[in-house]
């Protein structure tokens, strides 16, 4: 019997006047009927499957369903007045593969796989790190707490001497399957945690967790160059994974203690050096330690002004995991005095006596800017 020969609504066990929630509602329960998965070996079940579904296809689109209350099945067949031209059932060449993917899996039809333990968790640390350390970099040890293996049954969660079994409520699969509604959903089994077995006695030190809590000190080499925000990575440092899973990483994030005479900007070392005013005029020159031990000098030219940056090559934060280093960079900051003897500002009431406004260009490029802005 085909389904042309009976009526849609016939088959949907659905009156002509039902609405759309209706006819789906009455669809999933007859496909959960007679779907094949559930009636192995029985033809008609499988014939009478096809049947709904070329029914449903027709009768939950708003067109077709008009098209097939005004004219049948007529409106389907050798491009019928309904215009849809085909078969009700030519939508539906791979709705038996759809509902074996839904049902299959669910009734039996192909294998669940079994859930393999979650490796354990990455973990954080952060790290102080002064600028010369960041410098040179450093060998240093650090302890934290956090699950490992447990050494008693070396990370099986059996207790010594026993062993486990397949899990009674899974059946060795690692998952479950619940309907919802018209869907199944498949989760991992709540009896044994996806494993597909099941611990017959836990072991006394860790409680068939596998993994303990407890402190351990761990080697950390923090390399030449590191700035704030490196991550150093530690494999297989992190939680012991539980029932014997790999662990997690254990990450190092990096941050730089502030400096007393240096900041830094990637691998440019900042320092601002104050020189006196009759250092700015003559020039000469200023020392400025190195992290490295050694002492740059620094040339000032005459007549510098402040916030003039001198730049040494080299001088500067070694590349992280590569070659050279960056630049040191000294800004000026001419500074005037703020006690005189009376020999000085006597020396200096000379020098002022002998001032043209040739020294200062800026002064007096200003005054000038001045005298043009306001009509002199």
């Amino acid at each position: 019997m085909s389904a042309t020969e009976i009526d849609f609504y016939e088959l949907l066990e659905v009156s002509r006047d039902a609405d759309e929630k209706t006819i789906k509602s009455s669809y999933r329960k007859l496909a959960m009927r007679y779907h094949p998965d559930r009636n192995p070996g029985c033809a008609e079940s499988e014939a009478r499957f096809k049947q709904i579904s070329v029914a449903y296809d027709c009768l939950k689109d708003p067109q077709k369903r008009a098209a097939y209350d005004r004219f049948g099945h007529a409106a389907f067949q050798n491009g019928g007045p309904g215009g849809f031209g085909g078969q009700a059932g030519a939508d539906f060449g791979d709705i038996g593969d759809i509902f074996e993917t839904i049902f299959g899996s669910a009734f039996g039809g192909g294998g669940a796989q079994r859930q393999r333990p979650r490796r354990g968790a990455d973990l954080r640390y952060d790290m102080e790190v002064s600028l010369d350390e960041a410098f040179h970099g450093k060998s240093t040890e650090i302890e934290i707490e956090t699950s490992q293996q447990c050494d008693t049954c070396d990370g099986s969660g059996a207790e010594p001497g026993t062993g486990s079994r397949t899990c009674n409520l899974c059946g060795g699969y690692g998952k479950v399957r619940a309907k919802q509604g018209f869907f199944v959903v498949e989760r991992p089994c709540p009896n044994c945690h996806g494993r597909g077995e099941v611990i017959e006695k836990p072991c006394h030190e860790c409680r068939g967790e596998g993994r303990v809590d407890r402190a351990s000190k761990i080697a950390v080499e923090i390399p030449p160059g590191v700035d704030t925000g490196t991550r150093i990575r530690l494999t297989g440092k992190g939680e012991a994974g539980p029932m014997g899973a790999p662990p997690g990483d254990l990450y190092i994030f990096v941050h730089i203690k502030p400096h007393a005479v240096f900041q830094r900007e990637g691998t440019a070392l900042f320092t601002r050096v104050p020189i006196s005013f009759t250092t700015a005029a003559l020039g000469g020159s200023v020392d400025i330690p190195g992290l490295d031990g050694k002492t740059n000098e620094i040339e000032i030219p005459a007549g510098i002004q402040s916030g003039k940056q001198l730049r040494k090559r080299g001088a500067g934060m070694p590349v992280l995991q590569g070659r050279g280093y960056g630049d040191l960079v000294v800004e000026i900051e001419v500074e005037t005095p703020t006690k005189l003897t009376k020999e000085q500002r006597s020396l200096l009431e000379q020098f002022r006596d002998t001032e043209t406004g040739e020294e200062c260009p800026g002064t007096r490029g200003f005054f000038d800017k001045i005298k043009d802005a306001f009509g002199g």
